[in-house]
């Protein structure tokens, strides 16, 4: 039974995947225009994230898209496929789950923000009015 359930899942996946990266890509948000000195001062500050995600996960796609709108050049980092990233994510984060983003201070310190709409909230805080 374990099987079949697990197989069912695995082909919903394979047939919604790409239907969602479909949508993703057409519903793609105009991003924020800022002055040219303004957006490098955000794109040094996002060298200091990481967001760590599944390619098809609905809530990571939520908050790229948000990345997108507010013109955030933040990395990106496969759980999914990547075994070191995963393992990453679980041990220094506490547990294996996407959207989570990494946020590094300047003493080199890391704190784990899971939750697609605290990540949002923190990026809009952070980002929307800079």
């Amino acid at each position: 039974m374990k099987f079949i359930i697990r197989t069912f899942f695995k082909t919903l996946r394979l047939v919604l995947g790409p239907v969602m990266l479909l949508r993703e890509r057409l519903s793609r948000p105009v991003g924020l225009v800022r002055p040219p000195e303004a957006q490098a001062l955000v794109d040094q500050e996002c060298r200091s994230l990481a967001l760590y995600q599944f390619t098809t996960c609905p809530f990571c796609i939520k908050v790229r898209q948000e990345m997108r709108r507010l013109s955030l050049d933040i990395e990106r980092r496969d759980a999914q496929h990547d075994v070191k990233n995963r393992e990453e994510l679980g041990r220094a984060g506490g547990q294996v789950k996407v959207p989570c983003l990494k946020i590094t201070d300047a003493s080199g310190s890391s704190q784990w923000l899971y939750e697609s709409g605290a990540i949002i909230s923190y990026l809009q805080g952070r980002f929307a009015a800079v």
